[in-house]
């Protein structure tokens, strides 16, 4: 068996991803849950979906807004629990998107009230961020 071939595009001609990704993942969206996130597919109506064209107030005291990539309401299986599945494609490194993430999943759980499902999509190689935001005082981390 030969090794696998690696594809790595030239950082000057870079083609950012995350609008492909958005949209493939809108169009296959449950196809995209059961192969990465199967307790998640498992657990979804796919009857109950609603999908958002998302705009959420990112600063609050500005008033600046930033459109969230996919956030789609939908139910839990047999029962009327709401739960929201936001999604970010994210095709070059950001040193604060953990941060970000943190802050769109407090922004979307304070607008709804609702069970946020917060899921990134790494679509480069380099080192990924880290999975949690920890905020650091003199006391202790917050997780």
């Amino acid at each position: 068996m030969s090794a696998p071939t690696l594809i790595k595009e030239d950082s000057q001609s870079y083609t950012k991803h995350d609008q492909l990704f958005k949209e493939l993942i809108h169009t296959f969206f449950q196809e995209f849950l059961e192969a990465f996130f199967p307790e998640v597919h498992d657990s979804i109506d796919f009857q109950s979906i609603t999908p958002y064209s998302e705009k959420v107030r990112t600063d609050l005291i500005e008033g600046s807004t930033r459109r969230l990539d996919i956030v789609v309401e939908t139910k839990l299986k047999e029962t009327d629990v709401v739960v929201i599945v936001h999604i970010e494609p994210q095709s070059s490194v950001q040193t604060d998107f953990h941060e970000r993430m943190y802050h769109y999943f407090s922004l979307l759980y304070n607008k709804y009230q609702k069970i946020i499902i917060p899921i990134a999509v790494f679509s480069y190689e380099e080192n990924w961020e880290k999975d949690t935001f920890t905020m650091k005082t003199p006391f202790s981390p917050v997780n």
